[in-house]
């Protein structure tokens, strides 16, 4: 079995309908990763033993979302040297109190933060972390990258042939 390299920990498990978008793109890739739930409020002293445990346990990087007063990256970032990246949930007022709460950290306790519900960029960002050492992983996101890029060149060829209604009213 591979080596889990990323942890994604959701302060519940209402959030793993966003969140299996960070997993999804982690397999695509090729990535060992768990998933859990572990809240910051209702189980603080399992994520300070998930956070201080981290790095001992082969982790390189910790996603962590969170909607709501959203603490759970922050807290982690606290208790562990290893990258957080922040998933703010729109579990209220448009994730905007979850955005706040996750990119609003004092000094010394950085948390990279992505979108409200960004979960596949969070993972996407995770990769990144990792591609920094890890040739086989950049040259995968290069690809990648690649394929956004063929999927734009697509999109307007097709608007190109189409005119805007009717590619409007295929894409229904």
């Amino acid at each position: 079995m591979a080596k889990v390299l990323i942890g994604i920990i959701m302060g519940s498990d209402s959030d793993l309908p966003v969140m299996k978008d960070s997993a999804k793109i982690l397999e695509e890739f090729g990535i060992a990763h768990e998933v859990k739930v572990l809240s910051a409020h209702r189980a603080p002293e399992l994520v300070a033993e998930y956070a201080k445990n981290a790095r001992d346990n082969g982790l390189k990087v910790i996603i962590a979302a969170a909607g709501g007063a959203a603490h759970l990256a922050g807290v982690t970032a606290a208790q562990t040297t290893l990258p957080v990246i922040g998933v703010p949930i729109n579990a209220s007022i448009d994730g905007l109190d979850a955005l706040l709460a996750t990119v609003q950290m004092p000094p010394g306790i950085p948390v990279a933060t992505v979108a409200v519900n960004g979960a596949k960029n969070a993972g996407l960002l995770a990769l990144e972390i990792l591609g920094v050492e890890d040739n086989e992983i950049a040259q995968k996101l290069l690809d990648y990258k690649k394929l956004l890029k063929t999927q734009v060149e697509e999109k307007n060829k097709k608007l190109e042939e189409l005119g805007v209604e009717k590619y409007l009213a295929q894409k229904k």
